[in-house]
């Protein structure tokens, strides 16, 4: 069977239905890898699309105000 490298810490991972976690060797190293991405630690390259928020939220309207009567 075809064996992987965690990209985390290194060990080897079997390529199957058997592992659990693959690519990684466990769920530690999924969450660490996990964690990356949620504090951007990891990106994407590339320019930022016309589509993204502004860095300034001045540019976004406000909300209009709902009456409630």
């Amino acid at each position: 069977m075809r064996s992987v490298r965690c990209p985390i810490c290194g060990a080897a991972v079997v390529w199957g239905l058997q592992s659990k976690f693959r690519p990684f060797c466990s769920e530690r190293c999924r969450q660490i890898d996990l964690g990356a991405w949620a504090s951007d630690g990891y990106c994407v390259p590339g320019e930022a699309s016309s589509d993204s928020p502004p860095d300034d939220f001045s540019e976004v309207p406000p909300k209009p105000a709902t009456s409630r009567e």
